[in-house]
């Protein structure tokens, strides 16, 4: 087998060991993902798991990341759509938001959390996706102000994205521990409207450019 097909072949099982992994932790949360459970659930052992990983904490690092790859994917085609900026806000949140009281990544956010104060690498990783989301954020509501639709400074507009994420966050770790649909949708309302209060809309009339359309 060629070079380039090793490296094909461990990226495919890597990738499958992650989707796996995430998929448990949809299923029945951390406290039942072991290493040799998931090995058991790959049909392959733990120490092979652990030559891709090294340790537990590396592999749910690597699965968060993995997972909120496909988001960022989500956030740059988000930014490209020609719908209204206030709308574009609403579908950020919409992505940001737990999907339900079980979600994953979630559910990852929290358990890493913790564990990122004492583990530099878990700690670079945090850094890492945070700052992609205040990185779309901003480019966002920097588009808003200048199309005239949110009547915010452009000076503002960092520390504005920063607090949202922040709030967001709050939100999102209340709906995944309490395990409730309904908190979970209630996050998304709480959310939506707080996001109006500190990011207001510029009022009717004020010189607001014409609407994008799509």
């Amino acid at each position: 087998m060629s070079e380039a097909a090793r490296r094909r072949d461990g990226a495919n099982a890597r990738e499958r060991m992650l989707h796996e992994a995430m998929t448990a932790i949809a299923e029945g949360g951390l406290a039942d993902l072991t290493m040799s459970a998931l090995a058991r659930r790959l049909g392959t052992s733990g120490g092979h798991i652990l030559y891709y990983f090294g340790s537990k904490d590396r592999l749910l690092a690597e699965a968060l990341r993995w997972s909120e790859s496909a988001l960022a994917e989500q956030r740059t085609a988000l930014l490209r759509r020609r719908v209204t900026a206030h709308r574009k806000l609403d579908l950020f949140i919409d992505l940001y938001l737990p999907q339900g009281p079980r979600d994953p990544r979630w559910t990852l956010w929290i358990e890493l959390w913790a564990r990122t104060g004492t583990d530099a690498a878990l700690g670079a990783i945090q850094d890492e996706l945070d700052q992609g989301w205040q990185r779309d954020l901003e480019s966002l509501l920097a588009k808003g102000v200048a199309q005239g639709r949110f009547a915010v400074p452009a000076e503002e507009v960092p520390a504005r994205a920063g607090e949202l994420l922040a709030l967001l966050d709050g939100l999102s770790t209340r709906a995944v521990l309490s395990r409730s649909a309904a908190e979970a949708d209630g996050a998304r309302t709480t959310a939506r409207a707080a996001a109006t209060r500190l990011i207001p809309r510029t009022p009717p009339g004020s010189g607001a450019r014409p609407r994008p359309r799509g």
